[in-house]
């Protein structure tokens, strides 16, 4: 029995596409396109599999009403219960501490500004990816190169009120780096006189007492000589037939435009760094991955859905807001909310010092007042109306 024509098929399918996303109706017609080159489709069998999807997808659909902030609260604050409490080493890379777990979906709701522990995966271009001296040689380029890491021997003279370094000539090789030019990158960051001999170097106080030697030692050790600022280390690891880096430490916003990195798949777990440099639409996309990628680790199933709820809580005034006091919470428009949340005398003092009144529009303030509460996502508010005389409404 001769199947149904390519065109049919697509046909069929664009009838539908009012009732359904139109995500859906792409993919659905190019599998089915694909299936009738491989079997016959009959018409009642392209009915049948279009119903299925119809009603599958209405199966998936949140009730009217349904309180959906309540439903992903505990959905993703249950399984919260049995996350584990530490830090572990990440999967297959040595020497570098990943936050997972429980501390790392708090800070990720928590939006901190910085991470317990930064970190990046770069893939790099395919020249460099496949080659992997090439991709070693690039993670020496980043790594961070502070004085103190490029020094043999520091001393402090305090008889010639001097900072004596003896520079590490491997170090200063890996970053084509030469004596002299330590010596300017000194200068330039501390504005005192640099001497160089060889490969020390003594560095001079503005003036020659201790307090001022002391001021220099400390601001000449965290001087940056070469690298990424912000990427204290690198690992070179083989993965999936290339070579990605690890690192501790993250700047997406210098790593990306570097020529050897292929932007479209480096990511970072520093979500304020997206926000950055890459705008508000890409951080929800990285607190929807992060959230999921921490609860997967630890075994925890939670649909996509919630999730992706909290992140647009999150994002939806066009900047990344944490969910807490300093956040979304303490930002609601209702006194009571806020004082129900935390720091309650200080919120209700505020609004009495302001004059502000309560609509009681929120559920907390409902609640806090005994009024039956405005639940459900999708509800409307309708009421009967009684006919006039002519039986009209």
């Amino acid at each position: 029995m001769a199947g149904l024509a390519q065109k049919t098929i697509e046909s069929e399918v664009e009838e539908i596409r009012d009732e359904l996303p139109d995500l859906l109706v792409d993919e659905l017609k190019e599998n089915l396109v694909q299936l009738s080159e491989e079997r016959a489709i009959t018409h009642d069998q392209l009915d049948e599999i279009i119903d299925l999807v119809k009603q599958s997808y209405e199966d998936s659909l949140v009730q009217p009403g349904e309180a959906v902030g309540t439903v992903a609260a505990q959905s993703i604050g249950e399984p919260g219960t049995q996350m584990t409490l530490r830090t572990f080493h990440h999967a297959g890379v040595a020497e570098l501490d990943v936050t997972l777990g429980l501390p790392r979906l708090i800070e990720i709701v928590d939006a901190r500004r910085s991470p317990d522990n930064p970190l990046m995966e770069i893939h790099l271009k395919e020249e460099y990816a496949s080659d992997r001296e090439k991709a070693r040689d690039f993670a020496q380029k980043i790594e961070m190169l502070s004085l103190e890491d490029a020094v043999t021997r520091t001393e402090t003279d305090l008889i010639n009120m001097e900072f004596v370094v003896n520079l590490d000539r491997n170090q200063l090789q890996n970053k084509d780096l030469k004596p002299s030019d330590v010596k300017e990158i000194l200068k330039d960051e501390i504005g005192t006189e640099v001497i160089a001999q060889g490969f020390k170097l003594r560095v001079k106080p503005e003036s020659p007492s201790p307090p001022d030697l002391r001021r220099v030692v400390a601001k000449a050790k965290e001087v940056q000589l070469g690298g990424v600022e912000g990427i204290e280390r690198v690992v070179v690891k083989a993965e999936g037939g290339e070579y990605v880096l690890y690192t501790e430490g993250s700047n997406l916003t210098e790593i990306l435009p570097l020529p050897e990195v292929d932007a479209s798949r480096t990511t970072t777990n520093h979500v304020r760094e997206i926000e950055d440099g890459l705008g508000i639409e890409a951080t929800r996309n990285s607190i929807i991955n992060e959230t999921r990628n921490t609860l997967e680790e630890q075994g925890l199933d939670v649909d996509v859905r919630h999730i992706m709820l909290v992140a647009d809580a999150m994002t939806h005034t066009g900047e990344l807001r944490q969910i807490g006091r300093h956040g979304i919470s303490g930002e609601k428009a209702s006194v009571l909310a806020r004082a129900s949340f935390e720091v309650t005398v200080k919120h209700l003092l505020q609004a009495s010092a302001r004059g502000e009144t309560d609509q009681l529009d929120g559920i907390a303030e409902n609640v806090i007042a005994g009024q039956p509460i405005p639940l459900g996502t999708g509800s409307v508010e309708l009421e009967m109306s009684e006919g006039n005389k002519s039986g009209r409404e």
